[in-house]
Parts: structure tokens; C-alpha cells; sequence
């Protein structure tokens, strides 16, 4: 089976899961990247009714913004629901505006890192709850996503996350689950045979039950390589900024974009000044959280030096590094 029939035999499963266990169609989530635009011409193909929806981060380039409302458009036209989410709102904000990655800055009182990405948390992670989405997910991109699912229930943490693949969705190649144990004053283990009733498939539908956030990630297993193929050979249309020599098309700044930060800054030198006066309020909202603690760094261009620094990019601190930055 081709790389394309398999993703879109996960769609019309993980549709008919939507609709048995959430009486919704699925939920097709889009970035505005070429792993996107790949998702939306198979769920297409797929023929099952879905809806799709992004997240505004308020760090994406222009160019993605407008890719999106183009994308979206299209959509519309064909009868597709569509939704761009908004942040959600600063609560403790008097004036009740929406979160932002500048006021995240000040409201957390550090930077974003590669081991504390609140930013995600709240900008992106907290939509389409109670829902069966699909994501671009591929095992590829990193180490950690090279230990996700085919289909996945997310929880609190990783530790919450239950993952499956194709054949113990289906049940293809799904086999009881036993215990042996042993009667008391007998060695012999097939004295008693308890069957386990804690099976990762169970567990994955009573989450589905209790309307917890499910995701399918139907092209998981494609590389680049067939990514750019299928988007050549289909003629897709894709975010302008992979012509601008862009490799990924993502919030401006990410830490976990390495070393292309740079070349994003160079591009966009708008986002640059706009950290820097985030982390600029950062440092005033420190000063006056009455704690009497003070940092090694003066200014916004301090932190944000530190920020970027090619040594701190591999393991950039953490919370619990914090603490490290004080005199």
C-alpha cells in the first residue's frame, strides 16, 4: 500500500472514531506549512466531512498569515468550516486583552526555551479540546516526535499519552491480554489464567468516552523527501516563504528552530525588536515582583543575547535553571 492510500485510510478510520465518540466530523489542524498543506489535500481526497483550524500564535510571518487566509478562503468556498482561534484571554489583564508572546514574556518572567515552551501551552495546545484531530506529526522531524503514535489520547504530560498504531487500532493484529499466576503452595503458573482488562486499546476508548483530546497523525511516517514529492507532483501551492529559503514555516523565533533563528531575525528584523522590548518588560516586572532578586542581565539585549546563544540552544534552561540567573 502506497504512502498516500495508508493516509487516507487513517482519516476514514479516525473520522468514523470522530463521529462514534464525539458526534463531530474531525478536525483537520493547520499551520500554514507544507506538512499542512499535504494534510488538507488528503483529507480532501478522503471524502469524509472535516472541519480545520489553526491557532493564531501572534509570531507568525506575514507571509504565513496570508497563506492561511488564502487557504482557508478556498476552503470556505467548498463548503468546509474553518476557524482561526485567538489566543485566550489574559485574566489578569484589567483590560481583559488576549494573550500575546510578548505579554507571555512578561506574565512568565523568562524566556521561552526548548525545555520551557509555555508558549505552546497556551497559545496552541489548549484548542480543539474535546475533539478527534489530525495532525501533521512525522516521525522525521525530531527525536521526540519519532516516539508518537499513529493515534494518540493526550493527557496532562507524556506519561498521560497513549499511543497506538495501525494494527492495535484496528485490531488487526490484536491478540487477549493474560496473566498467569500461581495457586498458593503451587509452582506451576497455568494454575490460574486472569485475563488483563488494562489494555492500551481500552484505556484509548474509555479517553475517547470521557471526551479527552484525541489526534491521529495520518502522513507520520513520510520523510521530507515525500512530502516535497507529492506537493511537486500534485502542483499544491505552499507558504511562500520556502521560496524565501525558509526550511520551516513556524512561529518566528522558536527555540526550536536552532540555528535558522538567525536567518529568521535577518529576515524579520520587526520580531527581533519586539522580543527585546518583551524581554525589556520582563526585566521591569522582575524588578518590582518584591522579591528583592536581581539578575546578571541589564537590558532587553542582554537576555536576548543570552537567548540566542549557540551553546545554549542544544539544553537552554528550564524552570528549574532559573534560579540560576540570580546574583
Amino acid at each position: 500500500m502506497d504512502l498516500e492510500q495508508k493516509s487516507i485510510e487513517r482519516i476514514q478510520f479516525a473520522s468514523q472514531m470522530s463521529f462514534a465518540h464525539y458526534g463531530k466530523p474531525i478536525v483537520c489542524t493547520y499551520s500554514g506549512g507544507k506538512d499542512s498543506d499535504v494534510m488538507l489535500e488528503l483529507f480532501k481526497r478522503s471524502g469524509v466531512p472535516f472541519e480545520v483550524h489553526n491557532s493564531h500564535t501572534t509570531v507568525d510571518a506575514p507571509q504565513t498569515v496570508y497563506h492561511i487566509r488564502e487557504k482557508f478562503k478556498e476552503l470556505e468556498n467548498l463548503g468546509i468550516k474553518c476557524e482561526i482561534e485567538k489566543p485566550p484571554i489574559n485574566k489578569s489583564d484589567p483590560q481583559q486583552r488576549r494573550f500575546t508572546m510578548w505579554s507571555l514574556i512578561v506574565k512568565k518572567k523568562m524566556p521561552p526555551t526548548r525545555l520551557a515552551r509555555y508558549c505552546c501551552a497556551i497559545l496552541k495546545e489548549g484548542s480543539c479540546r474535546n475533539r478527534m484531530i489530525a495532525t501533521g506529526v512525522r516521525w522525521g522531524e525530531s527525536n521526540a516526535r519519532s516516539q508518537r503514535g499513529e493515534y494518540e489520547v493526550l493527557g496532562k504530560t507524556k506519561k498521560d499519552r497513549i499511543s497506538l498504531n495501525d494494527a492495535e487500532m484496528t485490531g488487526k493484529e490484536e491478540k487477549p491480554e493474560y496473566e498467569q499466576l500461581s495457586l498458593p503452595g503451587t509452582e506451576d503458573p497455568e494454575e490460574v489464567m486472569l485475563m488483563n482488562d488494562n489494555s492500551k486499546k481500552r484505556r484509548f476508548i474509555e479517553k475517547c468516552v470521557l471526551k479527552a483530546k484525541t489526534v491521529c497523525n495520518p502522513i507520520i511516517e513520510w520523510t521530507d523527501k515525500d512530502i516535497w514529492n507529492f506537493i511537486e507532483s500534485e502542483k499544491i501551492k505552499v507558504n511562500p516563504l520556502y521560496q524565501m529559503g525558509f526550511c520551516r514555516v513556524g512561529c518566528i523565533g522558536c527555540p526550536m528552530a536552532d540555528k535558522a533563528r538567525y536567518f529568521e531575525f535577518n529576515m524579520f528584523p520587526t520580531y527581533k525588536r519586539a522580543y527585546i522590548h518583551a524581554f525589556e518588560k520582563m526585566l521591569e516586572a522582575l524588578n518590582a515582583d518584591g522579591t528583592g532578586r536581581k539578575t546578571r542581565w541589564k537590558t532587553g539585549e542582554d537576555v536576548f543575547a543570552w537567548w540566542m546563544e549557540e551553546q545554549a540552544v542544544p539544553g537552554q534552561m528550564g524552570f528549574n535553571d532559573y534560579e540560576d540567573l540570580y546574583l
